[in-house]
């Protein structure tokens, strides 16, 4: 479901270098679209993929997702996000702000934004793409959790107050 073969599809059939992180039972397929440019690392340590994501031009993500940590997790590390238009990147990539979008679930639509990406070099601010990503963490979580239920609290104390009267 993650769509690693058409991220690999796209990147082969574009010649463009592309790094894959992690294991599934894919992998065969995957390795067998792969061509000279596509480096499949298999799983490795978090401090690894941590390196990686800080490193790299973009994150590929081609999933369909409810939510999708792996996009949040490379804004956090600055990384821009190339998405599929769809399922929880909506609501975690800003459009030419943290990243772009490619329409259609398929290596040609994909290599249609990839290609964009390397030839117009579009200007990503670091610090917006990692601020973006902080409106996901922990603690901002927390906190806003925290509102809302001292919220609800005030009103329904208010409410059954009311109500004794």
């Amino acid at each position: 479901y993650k769509r690693i073969d058409l991220i690999v599809e796209a990147f082969s059939d574009l010649g463009y270098p592309l790094v894959v992180i992690g294991e599934g039972q894919d992998r065969p397929k995957v390795q067998a679209r792969a061509k000279g440019n596509v480096q499949l690392l298999g799983f490795q340590p978090d401090p690894v993929v941590r390196d990686y994501m800080e490193r790299c031009k973009a994150f590929v993500f081609a999933a369909d997702e409810d939510f999708g940590i792996a996009p949040v997790e490379a804004q956090a590390a600055g990384a821009p996000v190339i998405a599929f238009r769809a399922g929880g990147a909506l609501e975690t990539v800003v459009e030419n702000e943290t990243g772009l979008f490619f329409d259609e679930q398929s290596a040609r639509s994909l290599g249609c934004v990839v290609k964009s990406f390397e030839t117009s070099k579009p200007k990503f601010s670091q610090d917006a793409i990692i601020r973006n990503a902080a409106r996901f963490d922990v603690e901002t979580f927390r906190s806003r959790y925290s509102r809302l239920v001292e919220q609800a609290w005030r009103e329904f104390s208010a409410a059954s107050h009311s109500r004794l009267r």
